[in-house]
This record gives structure tokens, sequence and C-alpha cells, in this order.
């Protein structure tokens, strides 16, 4: 290993294209022969005739949004995977609920490319605060990290003060988990006077990364760089020292489509991020994930001949990643329905000091005790603390949403 993990970064763009079409023509077969989803989806699809991304271009979209209820009806995964249950290491369950597989190998979730952009190295301490409870954010940093030659301390999410205090004693080198935690980590670590100045680098995600946020973490001395990723797919793309835009991870082939539609937009237009993964276990064909995202023109200075993206922009939908975890209408309904007080409901969510906050505004008259119950339901749906604020009736806005997101891009 030298500046890049492995000589795909460097390979001639259109080499690329030709071995990832060539694979996504194996995959297609793959996924017919296999996946009883794909067996219908894709009928009549002949996958020699997948020649060049335009035939691409012409195959459905799986909508992210489409697989709680596919997974309702033929559990666990929707007829999309393509080996049965006992094949796999761990199912993990995401908010929404949606079920996600992972089958067995070494960095399965391809999140060590990645991480060697971000800086860390063989012999690097990785101090892990990404969740291990039912999402797989903490298994694909650790097994990215394995994959490098890394020790991960397994830290998980919350306990600022315990997490301070194991930086402090066992030294890590880098980091991996939202960067809104890391900055909290290293605030707390100041107070306590405990030095964490061990920690020098990490790869972030889970949520937005603001300029000022990376320049607040920045001063206490992480450089961080951006993983963007999910539980379907695994990585998607990553920063590079360059810090021009996010490079697309050689797993995948990635499309900008029309935000609700199928066919690609032009090149510097913002469209939903589509993926095709070449992963045999969930191969999913024309993934609509529900991002919002633009291709940005040529290859990134730092050397890496990969499409390049500028990251995530938001969401083609009303759902929302709030710390790491995506929040979806059908939630906030599922709240209101176990609350015969409620009218009419919008969770809104902004930023609160630097990190994700969200309040559940309620048309009801409530008092203390009501809103102490509806935080209770709300942290049970969607696996978040949030607030409770009670509106006047007929006071919310009767635009049809129920997700009002309103931090910066």
């Amino acid at each position: 290993m030298g500046e890049h993990y492995d000589e795909l970064e460097r390979r001639d763009p259109e080499q690329r294209e030709r071995a990832l079409l060539a694979a996504v023509r194996g995959q297609i077969d793959h996924a017919k022969a296999n996946a009883p989803y794909f067996r219908a989806h894709l009928a009549g699809v002949d996958a020699r005739a997948v020649s060049d991304r335009a035939a691409l271009a012409q195959l459905p979209l799986t909508r992210k949004s489409d697989l709680v209820e596919l997974q309702r009806r033929h559990p666990p995964f929707g007829g999309l995977a393509a080996v049965a249950v006992d094949a796999l290491r761990r199912i993990y369950q995401s908010p929404g609920p949606i079920n996600d597989p992972e089958g067995f190998g070494d960095d399965y979730w391809r999140f060590a490319r990645g991480m060697y952009a971000a800086g860390i190295r063989p012999g690097d301490v990785v101090h892990n605060s990404f969740a291990y409870h039912l999402t797989p954010a903490g298994a694909m940093v650790e097994s990215g990290a394995h994959a490098i030659g890394c020790a991960v301390i397994p830290a998980g999410v919350g306990n600022t003060e315990i997490q301070a205090r194991i930086i402090a004693e066992l030294r890590p080198t880098a980091y991996g988990g939202t960067p809104s935690f890391l900055k909290i980590v290293l605030e707390k670590a100041a107070e306590l006077g405990l030095d964490a100045s061990s920690l020098t680098k990490g790869l972030v995600g889970g949520e937005a990364l603001p300029p000022t946020l990376r320049r607040e973490i920045g001063n206490l001395g992480v450089a961080v760089y951006q993983g963007y990723g999910t539980a379907d797919i695994g990585a998607i793309a990553y920063e590079s020292p360059a810090l021009e835009g996010m490079i697309v991870d050689e797993g995948v082939l990635l499309e900008i489509v029309e935000p609700g539609g199928r066919a690609p937009v032009g090149e510097g237009e913002v469209g939903e991020v589509v993926v095709t993964t070449l992963n045999p276990d969930y191969p999913l064909i024309r993934f609509a994930t529900g991002d919002l995202s633009a291709v940005l023109p040529g290859p990134s200075p730092c050397g890496r001949t990969n499409m390049r993206i500028r990251g995530w922009l938001g969401r083609a939908d009303q759902s929302a990643k709030v710390r790491g975890m995506f929040v979806h209408p059908n939630q906030v309904m599922a709240v209101a329905a176990r609350h015969e007080e409620i009218a009419r409901v919008r969770l809104v969510i902004a930023d609160a000091d630097g990190r994700d906050g969200m309040t559940l505004h309620c048309e009801a008259a409530g008092d203390d005790a009501l809103a102490a119950r509806i935080a209770e339901t709300l942290q049970s749906v969607c696996k978040l603390r949030g607030e409770v604020a009670f509106a006047d009736p007929g006071s919310l806005p009767d635009d049809g949403r129920l997700i009002e997101d309103r931090r910066d891009a």
C-alpha cells in the first residue's frame, strides 16, 4: 500500500467502465437465478444487452422506500437476497423497519478504501463510536479497519465521559463515527483535563459535515474525511485529501437520475443516487437510495480516477437522517396514531449547537405528562430522542409534509 489503497483506484476510466458493466451483467443473471424478487422484477431483461449505461438506464428501479412493504410481505428481505438466511453472518434492522443482511468475507462493506483515503494505516488504533446494536455502522468501520491492519476500540454510541477517558488511556490514533459526537467527546476531554491528542485523523459519516464543524474538529486536532454509505449497500463514496467531492467506491456502479424518475440527469445536475452493487448475497440492481447528489467533472487531483460526486445533498423524499439514523414519514404517523389526543404532527429537524436535534410539533391540548408519553413513543419508534412541542389546532402547515429538515445542507 502506498498513497492509494490499490491499483483499482488509478485504473483507466474506460477500463473501469468495461469491467463494471461486465460485472453488472453477471449480477443481473445471478439475481434472476437466485433472488425471487429480481426474477420477477427483471423478467424479460437480457443481461447481454446491458452493454452501456444507456442500456442500464432502461432497467426498472428498486426503491429503498419500497423495502418496508416488500419485506413485510416476504420476510425477511422481500425476496431481494440471493442466499438463504443460514448463509449469513448477521441480520440487522434499521429504522423503517428495514432488515439488512451481512454475509461472510473480509471488509464485507468495503469500508477499508475510504478509511485508507482518510489517512488510516496499518498499526493505527481506531476508536469506533458508530453503533454496534441493530445497525451495521459499527461493523462497517470495524471490518474496514481490520482489513487495513488496525486494532479497534468498539466504543459504540453515548457514554461521552467514559469514551473521553478511554481515549486518554488507550491512546487511539484514528476515529470512526459521526462528526458531531467526535466534537462532543473532544470537548468533554478538554473539560476534564484529559489528553486526547493521540487522535489525529478519522472517517466520519451518518450526518452532514458542514465546513464550520470540520474546522472546529480540526482546531481540536483531528483531520476528518467523510465516508458515504448505507446499510443496504455498504460504502458508496468517500473523501480523499484533495477534498474535492467524494470518489465513488470501486465496488459499485453509481448513477444520478431524476428524483422520483429513472432517467439519468446531466453532469453537474442534482438528482437521486442510484446504485448497482456487486455483492452476490444482496444483489441490488438500480437501487434508488432516496439520497440526492450530483456528478463532478473530471478525476480527483489525488490521482484516483473514478467518478466523483458532490456528496450527500439531502433526500429526494421526506425521509431524513438524524444522528446517523433515518427517520421516515411512516414512523411519524405511527407515533401520532398511538396518541388519540394528537390531531396533526410535523417533525422538525434542526441544528442544535452543532448536533442534530428533532422536535415533534403536535396539534393537541397537552401537558407535561402527555409530552413525556409522546417523547417516549417517539424514541421507541424512531430509536432517537426528541423534544415534543404542542401547537394550536390548525396552526401547523397543511402542505402534506410530515418531516421538515431545517439544517443547512
